[in-house]
């Protein structure tokens, strides 16, 4: 009861009310904002002042800038459910934001204020919530949650290793696709405490049938050979035995998809999308494991993950708990199926770009175009309820 009515109590702004509230917000509208800027740096009409390669400014963003605040923004708002204690909000959490914002800033400008000084300010962001977190989660005693700040604390690593690779050999491969392999095994983790969650909720209260069955030993199985074979596929990505390790890792992740009675959501868009979502994982093992013997382009797994899996499922994490947050009804508007069939869009649409050369300028076009429509489209809708208590 205290604890409600320090809560309530708290009289800032409602922006600063909630971590998902700024990092939905403000990472939706850098991801949408972000690609069509890739885009014209691609093409060759934009040149940025950072001090990366302009490859690896877009892959760090999307990895360090845009997941970094998705990342908050769920941890912010779960983290209190999983411990009972306070969210935090007002002024700790503007500087959070703030410094996930500086950090956008001092990458892009790395070229004008120096590496070492971007290094410092971008690797702060993911350093203090990695202590926030792990702050609150031992503070409530909810250990086994610890293994999520674990995989941040490695994020933040990996984003350090970033910078100094990219300054010292002039592109970032290694830590690249590190950050690739740990992003992906939070959407498995997260992904497999939440589709399953949800799916059983909504499917319970429906017909009598089919439920997804409980986290259990081939979870774990599927998870750790998932993780052995990234680890392998960050230290070298070519070879027989890395594309054997992702194959197979692949098939488990679709053996594990299937347990979860996915088609049986079709009715609901806001749970289908999280099978969706999770649908990308095993994509991206076999087309990363394709890759490895030179079958198909790096791009087409790589973007099977980031674009498809991470794009689709963060989007389908925002929209549910903003919704849930702010006191809506559960159910995907119009507007939020818009939303959805644009990064699922987006995500084949650059797969396919990868797949077939021929066509990769009208389809990175078509890419590009769908995911700023997802991501600022996500920002427009939301945005009412993002920045006010009131209720809609």
């Amino acid at each position: 009861m205290a604890t409600m009515q320090k809560l309530r109590a708290y009289r800032g702004p409602a922006l600063f009310s909630h971590g998902f509230r700024p990092f939905f917000l403000f990472g939706a509208i850098y991801a949408g904002a972000m690609v069509p800027l890739w885009l014209a740096v691609f093409a060759g009409d934009v040149r940025l002042p950072t001090a990366f390669a302009p490859r690896d400014w877009h892959v760090h963003e999307m990895l360090f800038g845009y997941v970094g605040a998705v990342i908050a923004g769920f941890l912010l708002t779960a983290v209190p459910n999983w411990t009972g204690r306070l969210p935090i909000q007002g002024v700790p959490l503007a500087t959070l934001f703030a410094t996930w914002f500086a950090g956008r800033l001092a990458t892009m400008l790395s070229g004008f204020i120096g590496w070492q000084l971007a290094l410092a300010i971008d690797a702060a962001f993911l350093l203090l919530l990695a202590a926030a977190a792990a702050r609150e989660i031992v503070a409530g005693r909810k250990w086994n949650n610890l293994k999520v700040v674990g995989i941040i604390s490695l994020l933040a690593v990996a984003n350090i290793a970033f910078h100094i690779e990219a300054h010292l050999e002039g592109v970032a491969e290694y830590s690249s696709r590190a950050g690739v392999a740990l992003v992906v095994t939070l959407v498995c983790v997260i992904g497999g405490r939440i589709v399953p969650s949800f799916t059983r909720n909504w499917l319970a209260r429906r017909e009598p049938g089919r439920l997804p069955v409980p986290f259990g030993r081939f979870d774990a199985i599927a998870m750790v050979s998932g993780v052995c074979a990234m680890i392998a596929w960050s230290m070298n990505p070519s070879g027989p035995l890395v594309a054997g390790a992702l194959g197979i890792a692949g098939a488990l992740h679709v053996a594990r998809l299937g347990r979860w009675a996915g088609y049986r959501t079709a009715s609901d868009r806001i749970v289908l999308i999280l099978h969706v979502a999770y649908a990308f994982v095993p994509v991206g093992f076999f087309l990363t494991a394709l890759s490895s013997v030179d079958l198909v382009a790096p791009g087409a797994g790589i973007h099977a993950w980031t674009g498809g899996a991470v794009g689709s499922m963060t989007i389908a994490v925002m929209t549910r708990a903003s919704l849930g947050h702010t006191g809506q009804a559960l159910s995907a508007s119009v507007g939020t199926q818009v939303v959805y069939a644009s990064v699922v869009m987006s995500a084949l649409a650059r797969v396919c770009a990868a797949l077939d050369p021929a066509y990769s300028i009208p389809l990175l076009m078509i890419a590009g175009v769908a995911w700023a429509g997802a991501f600022l489209g996500f920002a427009l809708a939301y945005a009412p309820l993002l920045c006010s208590t009131r209720k809609f």
